[in-house]
């Protein structure tokens, strides 16, 4: 893979991508594999630090130059487990809501989800990627990633947010896809992440051995999740959901319109 040799590729560092690069060091070695937050591998993939990035679907909706390089894709058709808003008080009466930074798309997704269900535009304010869940004094906060599946007490109402979507759009919903930037020559790198992505589907008994004990989860609750809970196909009915998304991200000013 010689197109390769300055390629430089973003992953994200969640239990729910290791089925995205299973291998890829082997399948892709001449490429340099940064691991890092989604929203910071957006900010290395606009400014020219990566070619090609794991980026939060919001991301790819902000550059119309930006490509899908595969159909690899973190998405979920149904409960995600790892996408969650906790709330003090009952959902309809949210006024200030805590963001985790780690990724924008969920930070869309809540916005658009509050603002459809109950006509809600919360005062919001970042809970940084060091902080801990219980230090926010908000009326809400949303978590991802691995700390939202170890959720703290106190909140009286939870949403899963994949849950919510898909039961109110009707579609599934996409996180994250495989994206390259303008100019940057992918080669044969499109071939490789859907390899890695089939044998890391493949192998999900050994993966969720392997990350198990690392996110605090008992092997069978880490194998549900990978299994169960998340898709990693972008079919027709996920771009679906991708255009839906699109669209009240847009309405909402927080993606570019048309």
């Amino acid at each position: 893979m010689a197109s390769q040799a300055r390629l430089r590729i973003g992953a994200v560092s969640y239990l729910n991508t290791r089925p995205l690069v299973y291998g890829l060091d082997r399948l892709a070695p001449e490429a340099t594999i940064v691991y890092d937050l989604p929203s910071r591998l957006a900010d290395g993939l606009a400014a020219g630090r990566l070619d090609v990035a794991l980026i939060p679907s919001v991301e790819y909706l902000q550059d119309p130059s930006y490509t899908l390089v595969s159909d690899a894709c973190i998405a979920c058709r149904g409960p995600v487990m790892s996408v969650k808003l906790l709330s003090r008080t009952p959902m309809r009466r949210i006024r200030t809501l805590a963001l985790d930074e780690g990724s924008r798309t969920s930070i869309a997704l809540v916005r658009i989800l509050l603002e459809q269900r109950f006509g809600l535009r919360p005062e919001l304010s970042p809970l940084p990627i060091g902080a801990r869940a219980e230090e926010a004094t908000t009326d809400a906060l949303l978590l991802i990633g691995d700390r939202a599946m170890h959720p703290p007490s106190g909140f009286v109402e939870q949403w899963d947010l994949g849950e919510e979507w898909t039961r109110w759009a009707e579609v599934p919903f996409v996180f994250a896809m495989w994206t390259a930037r303008a100019g940057a020559d992918v080669g044969e790198l499109e071939s490789a992440l859907i390899a890695a992505r089939d044998a890391g589907v493949s192998n999900l008994r050994e993966i969720a051995e392997t990350e198990a004990p690392r996110v605090g989860l008992s092997f069978e609750a880490c194998l549900g999740y990978l299994r169960d809970n998340l898709h990693f196909y972008l079919g027709s009915r996920e771009r679906q959901g991708l255009y839906l998304f699109a669209e009240h991200a847009a309405r909402l000013g927080l993606a570019p319109c048309g």
